[in-house]
């Protein structure tokens, strides 16, 4: 089987991660990202951006499409394995990656190692192939939506994957125990053991056999229908111990076509264990025989969980007056959040989280250092007065400081105002003192250095602007001699070689006429 090549992975720069985290951030809202979006997402120094860009063409982790109205570039599923191969290292989750172990209609699976030694399976999901892409009639991924990318589509499937592994291992089924997930990649336990379709011979078929069928009947209990339970889904040890793997396609026992979905899963069992083991049974459960005893489609969402079992949800466990308060201040705050989103275009915080999460740095909601500015900035100075920044904060302070006045005067009642007194002691002005105050007053076009912002309004003197316009037009003509020289150059040589080819032709044609 094929490998996952990774070999490039290990000379990646940073800014190659950034451009590539760019590319993924504009794919939110562009299906081909043009060059001048990216550069103003990655932000690099000295436009290093269209050279990063070719490079990743090279290495096929991005693809440059042009069209009529639009070109750029697009992510494609290789930059897409590599960005989440890389955030799981900076994890420390996965340290390398094996041979593949299968291949399937919608992912790729392969052995990796953990830094410990320990080793796991790497699913990988690759929705959009030939033979998977009739989606919107097998998944309810797209919802309301009519356009949406097969990276996109991709990543929910492993989000769905994790989310179902997770709580049916919290509850002992027989899962994988997940490790985990980043993007349309999810890292579970190896489990070591062949598929059902591998096994030829059981030692005890009927005992497998009821084994299968009470665990789609639990599955059913707990709210939850596998979807495609095959022998293809199923995996045995060498104890005969089951494993079920492959949970994309669960759907809720409240699904309008549930009982369909069930049954169909019992009649793969039925068929399989008749076909290869020549074992039949006349026992086997309906969608009748199900008794709901928990929720877990609540909890993950899933397929054909409707409103009105939401409703019905939240009777059964109600919620306290602090709990609402809380949901509402939270639903307020994502609404505000999401409008604030779909005007801007895309989120500039979540490209940081990407790329703090992909160099390995621990992510928290409120960094250290802006608490240390915010805490510094909040100090008040000693020497300095308490500034209030509010309306209201000026007129409580106004209303301090005529109480101190007050005080004062109250504290010192023998001073008397002054400013009566002052009026009644005027300096004497005449004529003739008015004319030689005014002689000395300074005017604002006696400096020499504002001399030249009479007009206008910068304060540089003219004649630096004329020699830092000639400096500037004497550089620009040097470069076009420059320029001259080296077409003149180019010129002489190919007119030296034109000479010798001409020489040549001439020499031939002549000992060709004299034989």
């Amino acid at each position: 089987m094929g490998k996952l090549n990774v070999i490039i992975l290990r000379y990646l720069s940073r800014d190659d991660f950034r451009v590539l985290t760019a590319v993924e951030m504009g794919m939110k809202n562009h299906e081909i990202v043009p060059v001048s979006l990216l550069s103003s997402i990655a932000s690099l120094k000295h436009g290093g951006c269209n050279k990063i860009l070719r490079e990743l063409v090279k290495h096929k982790l991005v693809v440059y499409e042009r069209s009529k109205t639009v070109q750029g570039y697009r992510l494609n599923y290789g930059g897409y394995d590599y960005l989440a191969l890389k955030t799981f290292c900076s994890r420390e989750v996965i340290l390398s990656v094996g041979n593949q172990m299968g291949v399937g209609k919608e992912s790729d699976i392969y052995i990796v190692a953990s830094p410990d030694g320990e080793q796991y399976a790497l699913k990988l999901h690759r929705l959009g192939r030939t033979s998977f892409r009739n989606l919107k009639n097998k998944r309810d991924y797209h919802k309301h939506r009519r356009n949406m990318s097969w990276l996109y589509l991709s990543r929910l499937s492993a989000m769905k994957e994790f989310a179902y592994m997770k709580v049916l291992y919290d509850r002992g089924f027989p899962v994988p125990k997940p490790v985990d997930y980043n993007r349309h990649a999810v890292v579970m336990e190896l489990i070591n053991g062949y598929p059902l379709c591998q096994v030829h011979e059981l030692q005890d078929p009927s005992a497998l056999y009821s084994e299968f069928m009470e665990l789609i009947v639990k599955l059913a209990n707990h709210g939850l229908i596998h979807g495609d339970f095959n022998e293809f889904n199923l995996m045995l040890d060498d104890q005969d111990h089951i494993t079920m793997i492959d949970f994309p396609q669960m759907v809720s026992t409240s699904h309008p076509n549930a009982e369909w979905y069930f049954d169909r899963d019992v009649k793969c069992i039925r068929d399989f264990f008749a076909k290869r083991y020549n074992y039949e049974s006349e026992l086997f459960p309906t969608f009748k025989d199900v008794r709901r005893s928990h929720s877990l489609d609540v909890e993950v969402s899933a397929s054909g969980f409707t409103k009105d079992l939401e409703t019905n949800a939240e009777f059964l466990h109600p919620a306290g007056p602090d709990e609402e308060e809380l949901e509402d201040d939270s639903e307020e705050e994502t609404s505000d959040e999401e409008a604030e989103r779909g005007e801007e275009g895309f989120d500039i915080d979540e490209y940081k989280h990407a790329m703090l999460e992909l160099e390995g740095l621990k992510v928290s909601e409120s960094p250290a250092g802006t608490q240390d500015w915010e805490e510094r900035i909040d100090e008040p100075k000693e020497d300095a007065p308490e500034a209030v920044s509010t309306a209201g904060g000026h007129e409580e302070g106004g209303r301090e400081f005529e109480e101190e006045l007050k005080e004062a005067e109250d504290e010192c009642p023998e001073l008397a105002e002054l400013s009566s007194s002052n009026k009644e002691f005027k300096p004497f002005r005449d004529s003739d003192s008015l004319q030689q105050t005014a002689e000395h007053r300074r005017r604002r076009t006696d400096s020499e250095a504002t001399t030249g912002s009479i007009g206008g309004c910068s304060t540089i003197p003219p004649d630096v602007v004329r020699q830092k316009v000639r400096r500037q037009l004497t550089k620009q003509q040097k470069a076009a001699q420059r320029r001259r020289l080296q077409k003149g150059e180019a010129n002489l040589v190919t007119k030296s070689r034109r000479e010798n080819q001409n020489n040549i032709k001439s020499s031939l044609e002549g000992a060709s006429f004299w034989g």
